[in-house]
């Protein structure tokens, strides 16, 4: 078991299950293609948060039409089978914020792509959001 910062809040069981099943229906809809169904478990302005080519950090604020026009460029239409297998650590700060560290292995048409990001969710109304995605190399994107 990987040892949990301390970040004086202490998740409960049912808090740290409700962020991986949160995860297992993005990942399935991620899956699927379905980007508005993807937007629909953001909050928006999303903030993204990357770095260059030239090693540079990046951030942009999306709102819902720039994230579903760049995901929709991104993910293609859906024609090709694509899995992920991942690992999450969450971090609960409270149990309405969590940052959630990901190691993932995504196959898509017959290609393995080893990634790693974080994310931080936000709890509104008793579901989980997704507000900030961190993920190097998309600096340039977000320009």
């Amino acid at each position: 078991m990987t040892r949990l910062p301390d970040t004086g809040y202490i998740p409960t069981a049912e808090e740290l299950a409700s962020i991986q099943e949160w995860f297992a229906a993005y990942d399935a809809v991620s899956a699927k293609r379905d980007v508005e169904r993807m937007a629909d478990m953001a909050v928006f302005p999303l903030n993204l948060v990357s770095d260059d080519s030239a090693g540079n950090g990046a951030s942009a604020q999306w709102d819902r039409q720039q994230f579903v026009r760049t995901m929709t460029q991104v993910m293609g239409d859906g024609s090709d089978d694509i899995t992920f297998e991942s690992v999450r650590t969450p971090v609960l700060l409270s149990p309405a914020m969590a940052v959630v560290f990901t190691d993932s292995t995504m196959t898509m048409e017959g290609r393995t792509q080893h990634l790693r990001y974080a994310d931080i969710l936000i709890r509104q109304e008793g579901r989980w959001a997704f507000q900030t995605m961190l993920q190097g190399g998309w600096g340039d994107n977000l320009r």
